[in-house]
């Protein structure tokens, strides 16, 4: 009875882990195809010369900006639109230049 148990926790653990991988890779995939199309929305719209107006405080963004506060220009992006740090810095350094 013991190692039927054992097998069956073992089991348990190895559907968790191939649904959890799958679950991640699946998320990669569509990440990776989400900032493709966020950076072809960002050509269109600088072909177009369309600026974003991005959600208020971007004032703040700028003049973190101007007095050389990079990074605390990153975190209050982020704060203020809830983005992913790679995504922030992206945004902060498209205001920057």
């Amino acid at each position: 009875m013991n190692s039927e148990l054992w097998t069956a926790v073992a089991a348990a653990v190895v559907v968790i882990v191939v649904l959890t991988s799958a679950g991640d890779a699946r998320h990669k995939t569509l990440d990776r195809r989400l900032r493709r199309i966020d950076r072809k929305l960002d050509l269109i719209m600088e072909h177009l010369g369309i600026e974003e107006t991005g959600p208020e405080g971007m004032a703040e963004i700028d003049a973190l900006l101007l007095k050389g506060r990079k990074i605390q220009a990153i975190k209050r992006y982020r704060e203020l639109t809830g983005a992913g740090l790679a995504e922030a810095k992206e945004a902060v350094e498209r205001r920057e230049g």
